[in-house]
């Protein structure tokens, strides 16, 4: 085998010294890290750390993109995306949520839900601007809110309002710096969501302090016991917003990498010209396979849901019954326990738990602000699976 000091004009210098300070400081993703120490070791552990479903992308979304291809469908669509994907998206967004977007100009095919999130902050920032995210949360938008010259504030959450943002605490937070909000609900990594009540006093608070909102919203499908309330769809709030979300979650299509953004046509214009120069348009086949999804695809979609929902309450009683405080998530496809009680920070207590116990969780301190004593699982596994996992972290417990 070929070392790297073999290869011609290799050299052991380390090149670090050329990389920019700003992108040399930024840490690795805290869920990440655990994956790799779940996919580097040969012992047998149950990994609730990754929030991909366990379902395949449904036969007909796959056929779909077969039968594109072999028809030669493998060149560049529009910018923005193929016109009817557009139409689509408009559509369902108006049906289901009840927020009016023009195709032409106001909706923007991306590559996955998280190029929409770059998009948006890139098209947004000014270096220095304060950009407000609710925490816990999702762990990529602090790093590429510093990727973009802005100054990521995080406004906590707590469990004792059911992870909701409330206006109080987002006031506390807002500085004549601050520009924008981003927020996701149904919330990873706690299940929190938002009602419209839930949102009529931040939307007061938005406004009267102008601010622009990104919202998450690649769970909106994953709800149980109401409906997924758009912050878009608040009187005065959908030029405001930046509404991103995508087929990951809903559709099993998470390595498909398609997602949207949705928004005033000016903003989704700046967007665009990044787009162009950086991505040039999403691929073709993955268009067509959402397409499809959106077309023909709820049914199975509504028996996923189903399938979570069992899951997640099998999972809030079980942490309950070993004796961890559970809130009980709304949305998403996450519990969020408390283990608080044990003494352990989070990191210690989703490293022991790994070797000893033999399960991977994500340490809560990872996603941010109120997330030390507390770690995060996916339930988006079999229910054989989860059920071990609650003995086998039951047993952990004991020992300790």
């Amino acid at each position: 085998m070929i070392k790297q000091n073999q290869i011609l004009g290799s050299s052991t210098k380390p090149m670090t010294g050329y990389l920019a300070p700003l992108v040399r400081e930024i840490p690795p993703s805290g869920i990440r890290k655990f994956f790799d120490l779940v996919s580097a070791s040969k012992d047998d552990i149950i990994s609730l750390g990754v929030g991909e479903p366990d379902f395949s992308t449904p036969w007909h979304v796959r056929e779909a993109c077969v039968y594109s291809l072999e028809r030669g469908n493998t060149k560049y669509t529009s910018n923005a995306g193929m016109p009817e994907l557009r139409e689509a998206i408009a559509e369902y967004l108006y049906d289901s949520f009840q927020v009016p977007y023009e195709p032409s100009d106001e909706v923007l095919v991306t590559v996955g839900g998280s190029e929409a999130i770059d998009l948006a902050l890139r098209a947004l920032i000014v270096p220095g601007d304060e950009i407000l995210i609710t925490e816990p949360t999702y762990v990529s938008y602090a790093p590429i809110v510093k990727i973009s010259g802005g100054v990521p504030v995080g406004v906590e959450t707590f469990a004792k309002d059911q992870f909701k943002l409330t206006a109080e605490s987002l006031k506390a937070s807002i500085t004549p710096k601050s520009k924008a909000l981003i927020v996701c609900f149904p919330n990873n990594p706690t299940g929190g969501v938002m009602s419209y009540e839930d949102w009529e006093p931040i939307a007061k608070v938005v406004e009267e302090h102008d601010l622009i909102v990104i919202s998450d919203e690649i769970y909106a499908e994953l709800t149980y016991e109401s409906k997924h309330v758009s912050f878009a769809s608040l009187p005065g709030m959908r030029d405001r917003t930046i509404l991103v979300s995508g087929f990951s979650k809903a559709f099993a299509m998470t390595g498909w990498r398609m997602g949207y953004a949705c928004g005033h046509s000016d903003i989704i214009s700046a967007m665009l010209k990044i787009h162009q120069y950086s991505i040039m348009c999403a691929p073709a086949m993955g268009q067509v396979a959402a397409l499809e999804a959106l077309r023909n695809g709820m049914e199975e979609k509504d028996k996923m849901m189903e399938s979570y929902n069992q899951r997640r309450r099998l999972m809030v009683q079980g942490f309950r019954e070993i004796g961890l405080q559970c809130h009980e998530p709304q949305g998403a496809f996450y519990v969020f326990p408390s283990v608080a009680s044990t003494g352990l920070s989070s990191e210690e207590f989703a490293q022991r738990l790994l070797y000893e116990g033999k399960v991977a969780a994500v340490p809560g301190n990872v996603f941010g602000l109120g997330g030390e004593g507390f770690v995060r699982c996916s339930y988006a596994y079999s229910v054989n699976q989860l059920i071990e996992a609650i003995d086998r972290i039951g047993n952990f417990l004991k020992k300790l």
